[in-house]
């Protein structure tokens, strides 16, 4: 039982952290414009 007492706020951080990173990943532009990232790259013809 006192271990939850240290785990659940450990996993709270990561959620928290996951969420900061993907919301500064959707600031900065990454998620635009996926169809000129697919067609970059090399065709094996």
């Amino acid at each position: 039982m006192e271990a939850l007492y240290l785990l659940i706020p450990m996993g709270l951080l990561v959620v928290l952290a996951a969420a900061l990173i993907f919301a500064w990943t959707i600031g900065s532009g990454q998620y635009e414009n996926l169809d000129e990232q697919a067609q970059a790259l090399p065709d094996d013809d």
